[in-house]
């Protein structure tokens, strides 16, 4: 319907109709219900699911028959950044303090609920009443054999992992590793052994085997390649399916347990894959496939004849064919070169009068996924071209890449988001009466310090839901977190870094900055939305500002914006009608 989020279905076959197991209205009526995550138990009986209400983070998790489709009592809240993990008649999550709408997010708590149970019965598993800041993530893996809990200190970069093996009748943690340098997660097991993704002494990520028995003589499966950084894996019974970025192209490749290449394919330019899921069979996955301009379309994986075809077909109302994806690349104020992606229609002149809209995120090492947006399809049937450059700070071109944008070097991240700018308008693809930018998030923050220090480039500016404060930013909900990323206050050297660069920090009362669409939800508490309000109250309160400056306040929204179709559908046409109106003719 069209004004209710997304509901929960079921297809009893890969080919057969869908069917309905958990309506949002049926929930509530008065709520925005958005239901984020479900997972099965391992008998396939039940479902747990979490939502949330109204955008918030905040989440709260039902339990459901697979087989009646009728609810269980269970219904846990105060749930935050959590999945579950299944064992036995149950499952782990985790808690979060809280004070207010806005308070910081810290003193995570690990609980066991015993389904059938009230909530305040659960087994308390693991916290760190010593060290409130640091978070916990958890999962059971081979067929419930194994719990593993990693602990994360982001601020000393540290990893943590404690593991209970139930088939050796441990019932307490246990350290596996302790104090390791770089991400680690555990995917899976194998004889015994934990599968484990890491970025330890890997600038692209590489998958190592360890022991329980012998946790510090890691042995190696996938080796690491200079150029092409790990995106997602899965176990499967005597191999590995990888999928593997280089630059914006996308392989998967197949590995055995002892490390030797089984097969390798390779997709098309800017086409992104969705993480591997299993299916029935064990000698087939399913993944999904999607670009920019590319709705997602469900493929089949038979790993062992490694044939790969299309689930459903996906039906578009455009000719994508005629939709052209080139990567450049460019260099950025330090002569440092930066991956770009462009896209645009076939048989379009590049005369310097084309409007552009560059989009960019830039930051937490992640690695940016070409998302299907209709409304880039319908700028450039209009005659636009879309550009995304791969910045500084994003984890494109593997760890190094990304410390390369974060912390003390976060202003790399925006210069070469400018520099992103200056090569489109001196290679004739645009020029600054053309040219918008938007971004959200960390992106939002990299487009609006980006139109602060260079006004003079850019004729539209889209931040969508960002932080422009960068001095109060750690003191709100999870941005105690972030000051890895961005940096505290409470050093000197970087409290001056972040004066200087902070957006709302740098407005000056002598300049007419571009054209501004502000965009926050109401909701947000991940970057609260004081952060939109101040910025804008600042932008508009200056008589030299003539151009103008616009806020938009999604209701009953959080970070990720709009929620039910409708909105999401005017929300969508609100940014591009705004960008659309200020550089195309």
């Amino acid at each position: 319907a069209k004004n209710t989020t997304p509901g929960l279905y079921f297809q009893k076959s890969p080919n057969s109709k869908f069917n309905i197991l958990v309506h949002p209205k049926d929930i509530s009526r008065k709520d925005h219900i958005f239901i984020k995550q479900h997972w099965v138990s391992k008998n396939s009986e039940l479902l747990a699911y979490a939502f949330l209400r109204n955008g918030s983070d905040w989440t709260e998790i039902k339990v459901v028959s697979l087989k009646s489709g009728k609810h269980k009592k269970d219904h846990l809240q105060g749930i935050k950044y959590s999945g579950i993990a299944w064992r036995d008649d149950g499952f782990y999550y985790s808690t979060f303090h809280q004070d207010d709408k806005f308070s910081q997010s810290i003193q995570q708590k690990v609980f066991y609920h015993k389904l059938g149970t009230k909530q305040e019965e659960d087994k308390l598993i693991f916290e760190r009443k010593n060290r409130p800041y640091v978070h916990f993530y958890f999962k059971s893996i081979g067929n419930e054999r194994f719990f593993i809990l990693i602990e994360e200190n982001e601020l000393e970069n540290k990893t943590n992992i404690f593991y209970i093996d139930f088939e050796k009748g441990h019932e307490l943690l246990r350290p596996l590793v302790m104090d390791v340098k770089g991400h680690l997660h555990v995917i899976g097991s194998h004889e015994g052994k934990l599968i484990i993704t890491t970025s330890k002494d890997s600038n692209a990520g590489r998958v190592v085997l360890i022991d329980p028995e012998d946790p510090y003589n890691w042995k190696a499966i996938s080796p690491e390649y200079k150029n092409a950084v790990l995106l997602s894996t899965i176990t499967c019974e005597d191999r590995i399916v990888t999928a593997y970025q280089v630059q914006q192209v996308t392989l998967i490749i197949i590995f055995d347990y002892q490390g030797n290449v089984i097969h390798t394919t390779k997709l098309p330019l800017a086409r992104s894959i969705g993480k591997f899921s299993r299916s029935n069979n064990e000698d087939e996955l399913y993944f999904y496939y999607f670009s920019f301009t590319i709705p997602p379309v469900s493929f089949k994986l038979n790993i062992k004849n490694f044939e790969i075809e299309p689930m459903n077909r996906t039906t578009v109302t455009f000719d994508f064919e005629d939709i052209i994806y080139e990567e450049l690349e460019y260099k950025s104020k330090d002569s440092v070169t930066v991956p770009m992606v462009i896209v645009y229609e076939k048989g379009i002149k590049l005369d310097g009068s084309n409007p552009v809209l560059l989009k960019a995120y830039g930051g937490f090492g992640h690695i940016t996924q070409n998302n299907f947006d209709p409304g880039i399809v319908h700028f450039i049937k209009k005659g636009g071209i879309y550009a995304f450059a791969n910045i500084r700070g994003g984890g494109d071109k593997g760890e190094e890449w990304s410390k390369a944008g974060r912390g003390k070097f976060k202003q790399n991240s925006f210069d070469d988001f400018i520099a992103a700018a200056e090569f489109l308008i001196r290679e004739k693809f645009t020029n600054p009466e053309k040219l918008a930018i938007s971004g959200g998030s960390n992106g939002g923050l990299v487009v609006a310090a980006a139109a602060i220090q260079r006004p003079d480039l850019f004729k539209a500016v889209v931040p969508v839901v960002s932080p422009f404060d960068m001095l109060r930013f750690e003191n709100f909900t999870i941005g105690h977190k972030h000051t890895d990323e961005y940096g505290t206050i409470s050093d000197s050297l970087s409290f001056l870094r972040l004066l200087d660069y902070s957006p709302y920090h740098n407005v000056s009362d002598s300049i007419n900055y571009p054209s501004m669409l502000i965009i926050t939800s109401e909701n947000d508490d991940r970057v609260p939305p004081l952060h939109s309000y101040k910025f804008v109250a600042r932008m508009q309160n200056r008589s030299i500002q003539k151009n103008p400056i616009l806020l938009k306040v999604e209701e009953q929204s959080g970070h990720y914006g709009a929620l039910t179709h409708t909105s999401r559908i005017k929300s969508k046409a609100d940014l591009y009608g705004f960008i659309m109106n200020e550089i195309m003719d």
